[in-house]
């Protein structure tokens, strides 16, 4: 096709407290006695309040979803086998918590339809048949992981997703209160990813009035959050709850750049999780993008939040070489940072400076 013709979000509800109308959300896809299976992120684990508001049924379950690592093919596989020897078949996965429990809901759901394992399927539109019913809640905003056509993985030889139409969510639950009190931290890291998402798709090469009216706006929320709000509010989780949705919205017509692909390298090798990751990177960009990341500094000086250095301070010409090798291979997102002579501009010995400055 001359124009993509990209998949989307089917249903989509916003507002606080409607995570409470969950279980009418999901009366309609049950099937049978079949069960509806709740990934929950473990930093729920214990918070009976919490779980008494999830809708258990008949035979679902709830399964937290260790977050400690990003999601890895071997967990995915291992999550889908131990429902398949329990129940058969099920309803649906609804995925409740960050990007990675988001993400961990979409590849089971394709697993658990599509054989052999989910390493086979990383890439692009390799995905033979849709999965099962999948619903994403967002506990924590940034990613963009609820609209986005992705679910990205750790595997055996490199980090990257099972990109298709048939990855995104069936449903999304987008409930402001749901992400109140997330650590001060770890909220900056995840919201910069989205901020990072809107400066590489707003710079690159793909980009087009769609993905621009989305990045637009996106940024504008994150500038209002970051650098204009004098304390965080409700209205702040709200934006910012949007500006993650817009900003996932903008790379679904376009794509991400130069700090997401160096940090897939840093999350393969080191374990470095996305939103730090992304963070630790984008605070070395200037050359490439010289206002986004002046912005991010202020962003960064503001809010008073360290930024790591140093990660890579000691690794082996080995260890480089396989960080270069994952990066090299996101060749979308090079094109879109860099053009469709990205390879001539981006040497392994400039992607290596790049590195070993992190």
């Amino acid at each position: 096709m001359k124009f993509r013709n990209f998949k989307m979000v089917d249903y989509v509800v916003y507002g606080r407290g409607c995570f409470d109308q969950l279980d009418e959300i999901l009366a309609p896809h049950r099937k049978g006695d079949a069960p509806m299976i709740f990934f929950v992120d473990h930093f729920f684990q214990g918070n009976e309040a919490f779980a008494k508001r999830i809708p258990v049924r008949g035979k679902d379950k709830i399964i937290f979803i260790d977050v400690t690592d990003e999601p890895k093919t071997k967990y995915v596989d291992k999550v889908r086998d131990d429902l398949k020897a329990e129940f058969g078949e099920v309803s649906g996965i609804i995925g409740i918590g960050g990007g990675s429990v988001m993400d961990m809901a979409k590849a089971v759901s394709l697993m658990m339809t599509n054989p052999g394992s989910s390493a086979d399927y990383q890439g692009w539109d390799l995905v033979k048949y849709p999965g099962v019913y999948k619903a994403g809640i967002p506990t924590i905003s940034g990613t963009g992981a609820e609209v986005s056509r992705t679910c990205v993985l750790t595997g055996p030889t490199r980090k990257l997703g099972m990109n298709s139409d048939f990855t995104p969510f069936d449903q999304i639950v987008l409930d402001p209160e749901l992400i109140r009190g997330v650590p001060k931290n770890q909220m900056f890291y995840t919201a910069m990813d989205c901020y990072i998402h809107c400066i590489e798709s707003l710079t690159g090469t793909y980009l087009n009035a769609f993905s621009r009216s989305y990045g637009e706006e996106s940024l504008r929320l994150c500038q209002e959050i970051f650098l204009h709000k004098p304390e965080w509010d409700d209205d702040a989780d709200e934006k910012l709850m949007m500006a993650s949705y817009a900003g996932g919205m903008s790379i679904a017509y376009s794509q991400v750049g130069v700090a997401h692909a160096v940090s897939y390298g840093l999350a393969y090798l080191l374990g470095t999780k996305h939103g730090i990751g992304n963070c630790i990177v984008f605070d070395k960009l200037e050359e490439f993008y010289p206002e986004g990341v002046a912005e991010f500094k202020e962003m960064v000086k503001k809010h008073i939040i360290d930024i790591p250095q140093g990660i890579t301070k000691g690794l082996t010409d080995e260890q480089f070489n396989i960080m270069i090798d994952v990066s090299l291979g996101m060749a979308p997102l090079w094109e879109n940072a860099l053009g469709k002579d990205w390879k001539e501009q981006m040497t392994r010995e400039r992607l290596r400076a790049l590195y070993e400055r992190l």
